[in-house]
């Protein structure tokens, strides 16, 4: 049981979100929303003009509405916000998002019920998934068409996912016993004014890296050996001169993946003096992507923990802030930190994937043919990797960098946060469909070293790989084989066969 308000872990949002374990509320986080619900309430029986309480939104921020008009005021912002478009955000995006609003609502800040949190935990324990639309967010007022949509479904509008069939909320809301949400003042602008549509993609984003980056590195492992690289470059020596930290971990892993290889013993007196870059440089290039991620980890994790809405409501000093924590831009920058490392994680594996292909560098069978010219091997995966690779450099241009103004100039500095977060998403998917290309290459390749051993972690992965996908002996219709190979690259399966022979990787 993963409890809200206080604090929130990548790891504790990737157990509810994926592993479907349950959410709730500590008895102190219900006082503390209740005593800022109850701060709410005094504020709407003096009449004060509060905006979001008792005021219009945006550019009608000036304008004052009536005491008995204000439910139909938070009813009427969720109908006409939710107005986003495209494909529906993917059911682990959607649960995140409810995740991450109930999260930021259970600091006590907001002015909800605790039943409003309650509902969106609901939601999660049902797994009821609310039809959200990818498109619209301009990333501030923080994500407000995606949570509009996200929050429809709590007023028993919209549709939503049950049980893998799109039904109407109202309906799946009433087969379960559950009433829809009749808003009160400030709850409908709570619901939307946050940064969870980014933040639920960059979670998923941050822990679906940790995989890739390993998997990445035994690649690349498998790559040196393929080729017969020198091991040395990974010595602790290079990068005790040069301290950075993601590079003396790759350097660790390549050490461990590469320990015990007959292969490396096999060309100790050759001539060559350097391998080229994307061999020699995996703990440069790999190191700077992990140590770009981790950053973009310690923004997320400080993202986790905050409040997003406007205005924030501070009942123990009476007091009531219109400010900008809805702004995305600490998470724009780091999605599109992200994109552009992820896309450099492909750049280099490609760049491998051409050397154990072109025999003038490989010394290896022509695109790891065995009978060249009659059949192409692997020739043309390289060309996929590219247009791959080629995707990513347009993808990762930032979309921090743009900015249009939204509600009549109101708005006039926005953080674009949600394209970032698609686009990094975009390229980290590519990624995995490079390495996977990279991964088929070198095992291709390894066999043509036979019967000389890889590194012990090697030849673990080769095995791995070799148990469900056989040597290319003749031109097949390879795609089945590439999504099997990718499916055990996103499943963790390269990762645990390394691991299992070599111990835990950084």
């Amino acid at each position: 049981m993963v409890e809200i308000g206080f604090d929130l872990s990548v790891d504790e949002f990737i157990r509810v979100v994926r592993g479907f374990e349950q959410a709730r509320l500590s008895d102190e986080v219900s006082e503390r929303v209740e005593k800022s619900r109850a701060y709410v309430e005094k504020l709407v029986d003096d009449d004060n003009a509060v905006y979001g309480i008792n005021t219009g939104f945006g550019k009608f921020q000036n304008v004052r509405i009536a005491q008995d008009q204000l439910l139909e005021l938070q009813r009427n912002l969720i109908l006409s916000h939710a107005i986003g478009v495209g494909e529906p955000f993917h059911t682990d995006v959607v649960r995140g998002m409810l995740l991450l609003r109930a999260a930021s609502l259970a600091h006590g800040h907001s002015g909800v019920r605790v039943k409003v949190i309650e509902l969106l935990l609901a939601f999660l324990k049902h797994r009821i998934h609310p039809v959200v639309p990818s498109q619209g967010s301009v990333g501030a007022s923080g994500d407000l068409a995606p949570l509009a949509h996200l929050a429809l479904a709590l007023i028993g509008e919209g549709e939503v996912e049950y049980e893998g069939v799109v039904k109407p909320s109202a309906v799946v809301l009433a087969g379960l016993g559950l009433e829809p949400l009749v808003l009160q003042a400030k709850e409908g602008l709570a619901l939307i004014n946050g940064t969870q549509a980014m933040g639920s993609q960059l979670a998923l984003l941050v822990a679906d890296a940790r995989t890739v980056l390993k998997t990445a590195d035994i690649a690349a492992a498998m790559s040196v050996e393929a080729l017969k690289g020198s091991h040395q470059p990974f010595s602790e020596a290079v990068t005790r001169v040069r301290p950075h930290p993601g590079a003396h971990k790759v350097s660790q892993n390549m050490v461990s993946l590469l320990a015990e290889s007959a292969l490396n013993e096999s060309h100790a007196d050759c001539d060559r003096v350097q391998d080229a870059y994307s061999l020699r440089t995996v703990p440069q290039v790999h190191g700077a992507i992990r140590d770009a991620l981790a950053h973009v980890t310690s923004v997320l994790e400080i993202e986790l923990v905050s409040v997003t809405d406007n205005p924030l409501i501070f009942a123990d000093e009476g007091r009531v802030i219109s400010a900008g924590n809805f702004h995305g831009e600490p998470l724009a920058l780091a999605a599109d930190y992200a994109g552009i490392a992820l896309a450099e994680l492909a750049n280099i594996s490609e760049r491998r994937v051409e050397q154990m292909l072109n025999p003038s560098l490989s010394g290896l069978p022509a695109f790891l043919a065995s009978q060249g010219g009659l059949h192409s091997g692997l020739m043309i995966s390289q060309y996929t990797a590219a247009a791959l690779v080629s995707e990513n450099k347009v993808l990762a241009h930032p979309a921090s960098v743009d900015s249009i103004p939204t509600s009549a100039n109101q708005e006039d500095h926005v953080s674009m946060g949600t394209h970032a977060c698609r686009k990094a998403r975009q390229i980290l998917d590519n990624v995995l469909w490079v390495l996977s290309i990279e991964l088929a290459s070198a095992a291709q390749a390894l066999d043509f070293n036979l019967p000389l051993r890889p590194g012990r972690g090697v030849e673990a992965v080769h095995r791995r790989i070799r148990a469900d996908i056989p040597h290319l002996e003749r031109d097949i219709y390879m795609k089945p084989d590439l999504e099997k190979l990718r499916a055990m690259v996103s499943g963790g399966e390269i990762v645990a066969a390394a691991e299992g022979a070599v111990g835990k990787l950084h």
